[in-house]
């Protein structure tokens, strides 16, 4: 990765650029995701300023974004869950960067951070999941220590067709 790339936590004004980055997202890889496009585009301007708020990482979530030349190349979430029975695992969500921008380990070093934010909030594993079909995130997740734990079948129907999905956990 070039260090013209910084990698932190999203801050309130990331909004509307952390909006204009998952929108491209859905549209131009609809597979990868299982957020629906036309809902997330009708959220309004709070919406995103406050998921941006949010993935400060100060509570149970974090967005960690990469930056550079003060355009935002890259996002990736984690989340816990409010149950005290499940809030020792966090699950990544959300994982992009921008075309022009791959293969530089942007997104490998999101996800490092983002499981650093894990360890700090003393959670135990991280999951995932990737559609089977998408190999080379697959391997980005293992090259960060990720290992397929089982196969959800049909877990995503997308224009008349049902794809399967890896499930990976990552033990901190």
């Amino acid at each position: 990765m070039s260090a013209d790339v910084r990698i932190r936590a999203t801050k309130r004004d990331d909004g509307l650029r952390l909006r204009e980055l998952r929108l491209e997202a859905l549209r131009g890889n609809p597979l990868a995701f299982t957020a629906d496009l036309a809902e997330s585009e009708n959220k309004p301007p709070d919406h995103w300023d406050d998921l941006a708020a949010r993935g400060a990482g100060a509570g149970k979530e974090v967005i960690v974004v990469a930056e550079s030349a003060g355009q935002l190349i890259g996002m990736t979430g984690v989340y816990t869950p409010p149950q005290p029975k499940l809030a020792h695992a966090g699950t990544i969500w959300g994982v992009y960067v921008r075309e022009g921008s791959r293969g530089r380990g942007i997104g490998e070093a999101m996800i490092h951070a983002a499981l650093d934010w894990a360890r700090a909030k003393e959670l135990v594993t991280v999951r995932l999941s990737v559609v089977a079909s998408n190999h080379s995130a697959k391997r980005c997740y293992e090259r960060c220590g990720f290992a397929v734990y089982g196969v959800e079948p049909m877990a995503v129907q997308w224009e008349g067709q049902y794809y399967d999905e890896f499930l990976m956990v990552c033990r901190l």
